[in-house]
């Protein structure tokens, strides 16, 4: 019979049937370390698709298969195949971007990807809207100014992401670097992407090509994160690996340690939930890489293969048991782990409009609602966006949060950036609620092929009428989290808001209250499968509550627990 073994030294043998194994490990098995017959589908041009098992190869490389989901019944009724075309996704570590590839990001967006931008809550670029014969001009595009797609989605270890606008700048750039130094560690290693899509000639194959991974990769996707106290802009918990920064006196000493979060569920199937990460020890910033292999070899050798739906890391944890995982990381790195430091978060938001840093230049914090970038009436943010691109001598940083960071602003180029700002109407937190400055929301409808409801095009008319109710019960400057996703996957980590919506059919989603306002608490399910107007009504009586009834700086998702909304639970 034909196994699985190991391409790395491991101490237990857990070579296992393939008969005995999920289909996507199999496939990836004899995927050829993820060349599949990618290459050859690209060529095709009867259709705009490629075959099902490219399609979730691909995903490996940064690029999913979708349609347009607002014709797909037209275009069945007219019996032509559905409108086709792939997201592309970037790996961006830390979402730091320099000028020049923001402007090489704008210039493929307008020519390959609809002319729109979709910042992503992992702090990265994704284009739609893509045609197959497309996807190759833009992976070498990027290529250009040294972006890839590698490992941006598929079983592996996806982008990795680091707090966005801390408040020490010095620990910020050591701890972005090692975000950046660790996603390039983690990365598949075989060329079949280089070859695909660089036209790079194949050398040789080697059951060594994958000597981390091997031929079947990890069990499911593997989020990291670095996050800087006191922000929690990056959700560590909702991580399944995540470094806590830890800094003294003479600047970064190291991290604490979070495993096992994860967002993602299915409704109706109480074996998968969300979970938050436990804190588990610190360690020294030297041993960053060696304590990131401990813990992704855990995962990749005793997460669950047979059942895909339980295959990320958060139920190895629970299956295992935390003092089981955290005993094997250490055996596996050689030393155990330190007491956890001390820390604290005191939110998970973005702090908008202009800033002084530490080494006395400027940032500004641009509000981009749902991450979305495009060209509106009075309000050409793609241009202006390219503009500042044009000028601008510092760096980008994506946040967690979909907004957008103009970094490292000098002195002298203060008037001209803000110059920029006016002429093209970017200036607007300021003119935001504090709900609207402290929302998420997925893509959805219509290109995800996962999504049950609109979540993007949705929220903001929604978050509208919710504006009345604060604005009758005097909340509009009140920050509370609020996030919606068009399916219960998570995208948008919305387990952890205030306030969430995911979607469960056109116009239906479920509502959950009560998370932490820094990321500390999963919030619960409250009212399921309910329209618009049991929502207004429902968060009409608990805002009205909140403010007549709160105590003083308690935030909304602390309220809704206090108050005994859950208590007959």
């Amino acid at each position: 019979m034909t196994t699985i073994t190991d391409t790395v030294d491991r101490s237990t043998d857990i070579s296992q049937p393939l008969d005995r194994l999920g289909p996507d490990e199999t496939l990836k098995y004899n995927s050829d370390y993820l060349r599949g017959t990618i290459e050859h589908g690209l060529l095709d041009r009867i259709t705009g698709s490629v075959s099902y098992e490219d399609n979730k190869l691909m995903k490996f490389h940064g690029i999913y298969q979708q349609d347009d989901r607002d014709i797909r019944d037209e275009r069945r009724r007219q019996k032509l195949e559905p409108a086709y075309t792939f997201m592309v996704r970037v790996r961006l570590p830390g979402g730091i971007c320099s000028p020049e590839q923001w402007l090489k990001i704008d210039a493929l967006a307008r020519a390959h990807g609809g002319n729109t931008i979709r910042l992503t809550t992992r702090q990265t670029f994704q284009f739609h809207w893509v045609l197959k014969e497309d996807i190759k001009p833009t992976i070498q595009g990027l290529h250009e100014v040294l972006l890839d797609t590698i490992a941006a989605c598929g079983d592996d270890a996806r982008g990795v992401m680091c707090t966005s606008d801390p408040s020490d700048s010095a620990v910020h750039a050591e701890v972005a670097a090692l975000a950046a130094a660790t996603s390039h560690h983690v990365i598949p290693r075989a060329r079949g992407y280089h070859e695909i899509w660089y036209g790079k000639e194949r050398v040789a194959t080697s059951e060594e090509e994958e000597p981390f991974y091997g031929r079947t990769y990890l069990p499911r996707k593997f989020k990291i994160g670095f996050v800087i106290p006191p922000s929690n802009d990056i959700d560590v918990y909702t991580q399944d690996l995540g470094f806590i920064a830890i800094a003294g006196p003479d600047g970064l000493e190291g991290f604490n340690v979070s495993i096992g979060g994860g967002m993602g569920r299915t409704d109706n199937e109480p074996r998968t939930y969300p979970r938050l990460a436990d804190v588990i020890g610190f360690i020294p910033k030297d041993r960053l890489i060696e304590a990131t292999d401990a813990v992704m070899a855990v995962q990749r050798d005793y997460g669950n293969r047979a059942e895909r739906a339980r295959a990320r890391f958060k139920y190895t944890v629970d299956d295992k048991g935390v003092e089981w995982v955290k005993a094997e990381i250490e055996r596996r790195m050689g030393a155990p782990f330190a007491p956890a430091r001390p820390f604290a978060f005191t939110s998970n938001g973005d702090r908008f409009g202009w800033r002084r840093t530490e080494t006395g230049r400027f940032d500004y914090t641009l509000f981009i609602q749902n991450g979305r970038v495009s060209n509106l009436p009075g309000r050409p943010m793609m241009d202006g966006l390219r503009a500042l691109a044009g000028v601008h001598r510092g760096a980008f940083r994506l946040t967690p949060n979909q907004n957008l960071i103009i970094a490292d602003i000098a002195a002298e180029d203060r008037p001209a950036i803000e110059a920029i700002l006016a002429e093209h109407g970017l200036a607007e937190a300021d003119r935001q609620s504090a709900l609207r400055l402290n929302s998420i929301a997925c893509v959805a409808l219509p290109t995800c092929a996962l999504a049950m409801a609109e979540s993007e095009r949705y929220l903001p008319d929604l978050m509208t009428r919710i504006e009345e109710i604060l604005a009758a019960n005097g909340l509009l400057d009140e920050p509370i989290t609020i996030r919606m996703t068009g399916c219960p996957n998570g995208c948008a980590r919305p387990y952890v808001a205030e306030i969430a919506f995911t979607g469960r059919a056109p116009g239906k989603y479920n509502l959950y209250v009560g998370g932490g306002f820094h990321g500390e608490r999963l919030n619960r399910l409250y009212r399921e499968n309910i329209g618009e107007a049991a929502i207004l009504e429902t968060l009409g009586e608990m805002l009205g509550r909140y403010a007549a009834e709160r105590a003083a700086g308690e935030h909304f998702g602390d309220f809704v627990m206090r108050a005994g909304y859950f208590d007959a639970a």
